[in-house]
């Protein structure tokens, strides 16, 4: 679709990239669970070749996804901590990484116990105090990675402040933007250079497939970043692209209802006498709630709160019916993170206050 940033997010999500199929007409575009492609002649071909290389479903896919985050292109992997792999490729032997100190566990494993054996050097910092990546600067510097808001704790890093302060550095900062999805929160517009997305989160919303997208800033970054999947081949199968083309034509819906049953969650919580602490960008006693503002277009439905300790979380857990338990989030319904005691979750669920009311009243 031409001229794509001048149309509103919601028909974005559901156009670019998703237009009629030219054979059929089809409203859906097509899945193609293809290998391979026949070629006219040795070397001849009508744009595919390989579907390690690059498939018509995957194409769709990457154009949409880069039209969300106003990004140049994007390149989708098999999951979020490959395509976070990915950018590590990008680095050399010797450079070093500063990372937000409160990063989902999965990042700091790769790091430290996969890459750093590789030669690289990385540094954990409160990324929420500008200040504080600006002094772990070295000469080596070559990246900042940061999440915002992060998982668990909801802090949120200044993304225009680090862009800042890494434009001066000569410094990529790299943003994690799975908790907020590009509906409230764009950091290439803030000055990020590449944005990257557990795609098996809101993206996709349904809880149904694995996947994992950068999206890139410069032509040199898409470049680097294609060669990879074909060289390394840790791709997002036709399927799984077609199940995140399918979630993203809902994607403003949702983040909209998740938005506000997020707000009233959150206000049930802070004033609930078992709760001992509440977690979320959109209450005003949240330390970063004026950066929020400036930076979110809304709050999301992320929220971390505390039960006291780990024993009346288990309590909590065992009484609650309604959500179910498990290693991931923010899809349709309602879930308990199992992996923290603070329990992050994304409710929609009617009548969720005087059901919990109980549940509490319980520990």
């Amino acid at each position: 679709m031409k001229n794509s940033r001048q149309i509103g997010f919601a028909t974005r999500a559901i156009h670019v990239g998703q237009e009629p199929d030219p054979l059929t007409g089809a409203v859906t575009v097509p899945i193609y669970p293809t290998s391979t492609y026949v070629q006219q002649g040795i070397g001849e071909h009508k744009g595919y070749e390989y579907s390690r290389v690059s498939n018509p479903t995957r194409t769709r896919l990457e154009e949409n996804l880069a039209a969300l985050e106003g990004g140049l292109a994007a390149r989708v992997f098999a999951s979020g901590m490959a395509a976070i792999n990915a950018v590590t490729t990008l680095l050399k032997s010797g450079d070093h990484v500063i990372c937000g100190n409160d990063l989902y566990g999965g990042v700091p494993r790769l790091f430290d116990q996969v890459w750093a054996d590789f030669g690289l050097e990385f540094s954990y910092v409160d990324t929420s105090e500008a200040g504080h990546v600006e002094r772990s600067m070295r000469k080596n510097t070559r990246m900042v990675y940061v999440e915002t808001p992060t998982n668990p704790l909801m802090r949120l890093s200044d993304i225009r402040a680090l862009a800042a302060i890494c434009r001066r550095r000569k410094t990529e900062l790299i943003v994690d933007n799975t908790f907020m999805s590009p509906y409230f929160q764009q950091p290439l517009a803030l000055g990020a250079d590449m944005v990257v997305h557990s795609t098996t989160k809101f993206l996709n919303g349904h809880s149904d497939g694995l996947g994992g997208v950068v999206v890139c800033s410069k032509p040199e970054q898409a470049e680097q970043l294609a060669f990879l999947q074909k060289a390394a081949g840790a791709i997002l199968s036709p399927f799984e692209c077609w199940l995140v083309l399918r979630g993203v034509k809902t994607l403003a819906a949702r983040m909209e209802q998740h938005d506000r049953s997020g707000r009233i969650v959150a206000r049930f919580l802070a004033e609930h006498k078992k709760v001992k602490k509440v977690l979320y960008p959109g209450l005003p006693d949240h330390p970063q709630y004026e950066l929020a503002k400036q930076q979110m277009s809304g709050f999301g439905a992320m929220i971390t709160f505390e039960t006291g300790s780990l024993n009346n979380a288990k309590k909590m857990l065992k009484k609650v019916h309604v959500c179910s338990l498990g290693d991931s989030l923010v899809g349709v319904e309602a879930r308990r993170d199992a992996r923290q005691s603070e329990l992050p979750m994304a409710w929609c669920v009617s009548q969720w206050a005087s059901r919990m009311s109980r549940t509490l009243s319980m520990i």
